[in-house]
């Protein structure tokens, strides 16, 4: 089982800033947890707003807690309104119900963490979380 090292969520910050800036976004905050949801490295970009450390950790914390991204998360709490809004009050790190948090596993479909993006439009947050998954050599959960 591969585990996400310091190296892999440098890796996965600076391609996902990178891709950002290719994209001509505005500023961005990634967070990269491990597993069980404890932050193994976070990176703002100047001019990023004080509350995306925050956004960044509960779209990849929510992520991690109910074992989908935080786009599904996002569909469950259009659907399920009550249910979604009550998890954050039970979730340490916050549950954010919008696109940009993504769960990293291993070659075997294991969860090895995830990592959460922000400060842009979310379909922007989670393609760069994608991008940066990617560049570091591992995988996003389907």
């Amino acid at each position: 089982m591969t585990f996400l090292s310091l190296d892999h969520a440098n890796r996965i910050i600076a391609a996902a800033l990178t891709r950002g800036q290719e994209l001509g976004l505005k500023p961005l905050t990634v967070a990269v947890l491990d597993p069980g949801g404890h932050l193994i490295a976070l990176q703002r970009q100047d001019s990023s707003s004080n509350l995306r450390p925050g956004i960044a950790t509960g779209k990849a914390s929510g992520a991690l807690a109910l074992g989908v991204s935080s786009r599904k998360i996002g569909e469950m709490a259009a659907d399920r309104p009550s249910f979604v809004g009550a998890l954050g009050t039970i979730a340490p790190a916050g549950i954010v119900p919008s696109a940009g948090g993504v769960i990293v596993v291993d070659a075997d479909g294991r969860v090895i963490g995830a990592v959460g993006v922000t400060g842009d439009v979310a379909d922007n947050d989670e393609l760069c979380a994608l991008a940066g998954i990617a560049a570091a050599g591992l995988t996003a959960q389907a």
